[in-house]
């Protein structure tokens, strides 16, 4: 997984404020060497990427894009079943992750 700490970033290369914001790179690897195994291209959308940021004091807020939605610029058939996984899986993550 990777982390990108927008907030940090714009403040070092900009001299900016900005509330704070998190990009994360998932990855569920034997996912990832299926995807590239149906289509090299699939790489460009790797890894699904999951966004927390700050709303106020006391909310965040937590979003993907759905891998279904994603994937559909690729027409690969063998792609949408893995999707469909990753989708559920991911669903189930931030789903637990917004109850606690």
């Amino acid at each position: 997984m990777t982390e990108i700490d927008v907030q940090a970033v714009l403040k070092k290369k900009l001299d900016q404020d900005f509330r704070k914001y998190v990009i994360l790179g998932a990855c569920n690897p034997p996912f990832a060497h299926q995807s590239l195994q149906a289509d090299l291209d699939v790489g460009l959308l790797l890894p699904c990427n999951v966004i927390l940021y700050e709303i106020d004091d006391r909310k965040t807020c937590i979003a993907a894009i759905n891998p279904l939605s994603a994937l559909q610029v690729i027409d690969n058939e063998k792609l949408q079943s893995i999707a469909v996984q990753v989708s559920e899986k991911l669903s189930k993550v931030i789903k637990k992750a917004a109850e606690g």
